[in-house]
């Protein structure tokens, strides 16, 4: 149980190290959880990115993670983008979460399973600014089961 207890405490150092060395080129890398598991409509999470270079291109990625219960091979998800202008664009994305034979495509921990889903390669943002993104499920049930985390990440694109 002390063995345990050592390696348990090893690891969470480690990665509490390596969430500490990130690159200069991550903008946000951001999860929120879910409560109860169950994602509704009504449940949209906002996250508020601050763009200074708008010259450079970027990747946005939807960060999800799922119980091994969750019932879909995909999800349906909506990404709203508000620019410094307080325009609002709104795009629908599907995000595969498991193949044609129901293998999560995922990274596994126990009965969750990661994903850090890329929807948009080089972006180019219109002006440098406050951008707001807010991401909410698209799909039929509501609320939509066994959905742990949802986040974002937005990194400079390499060149």
């Amino acid at each position: 149980m002390k063995r345990a207890i050592n390696i348990l405490g090893g690891l969470a150092l480690l990665a509490l190290l390596f969430s500490s060395c990130g690159n200069g080129n991550t903008i946000i890398d951001k999860n929120n959880d879910v409560e109860n598991h169950n994602w509704t409509y009504v449940n949209k999470f906002r996250y508020d990115v601050a763009i200074d270079d708008a010259s450079s291109r970027y990747n946005i990625y939807i960060n999800l993670r799922v119980t091994g219960d969750y019932k879909y091979s995909n999800m349906f998800i909506l990404l709203t983008q508000v620019d410094p202008d307080k325009k609002s664009t709104t795009t629908r994305f599907e995000l595969k979460l498991a193949d044609k034979d129901g293998a999560w495509l995922g990274e596994g921990s126990g009965n969750l399973y990661s994903y850090q889903l890329r929807v948009l390669s080089d972006y180019k943002f219109p002006a440098k600014g406050a951008y707001t993104f807010y991401i909410e499920q698209n799909m039929r049930d509501n609320p939509l089961r066994e959905v742990s985390d949802v986040g974002i990440r937005i990194h400079k694109a390499f060149e």
